[in-house]
């Protein structure tokens, strides 16, 4: 890793982040509301009904989305995998920044 360069950091990620598919990024929650029906039992009952939401950004905006339960799972899996993303993005600009100082290094001392 000490003397890598630039190219291979670069196929290194990419080898990476081709395993990550599907990413999203945000939080999964279920929320439990009442609906707009009269005398509904569950609601009377106190217990709502269930719904799954994505909450996250774009760009600035804040927006919220529902998703049904059967994909529950699969929108999990796909929100496990952003954040390995932003680790790997985050590990990928540090391993950069190193190969770019150690080429300037290597050149500067070529002179």
């Amino acid at each position: 890793m000490n003397r890598e360069t630039t190219d291979e950091i670069g196929r290194w990620f990419q080898a990476k982040i081709q395993e990550l598919w599907p990413v999203a990024e945000g939080s999964l929650s279920l929320r439990k509301c009442p609906c707009i029906r009269k005398n509904c039992p569950a609601c009377a009952a106190g217990e709502g009904h269930r719904s799954y939401v994505l909450y996250g950004r774009r760009k600035s905006r804040r927006f919220s989305l529902y998703v049904p339960e059967d994909l529950v799972p699969a929108v999990r899996k796909a929100i496990e995998n952003g954040v390995q993303l932003q680790e790997i993005v985050n590990e990928a600009g540090v391993r950069f920044v190193t190969a770019l100082k150690k080429q300037r290094k290597a050149k500067s001392r070529q002179k």
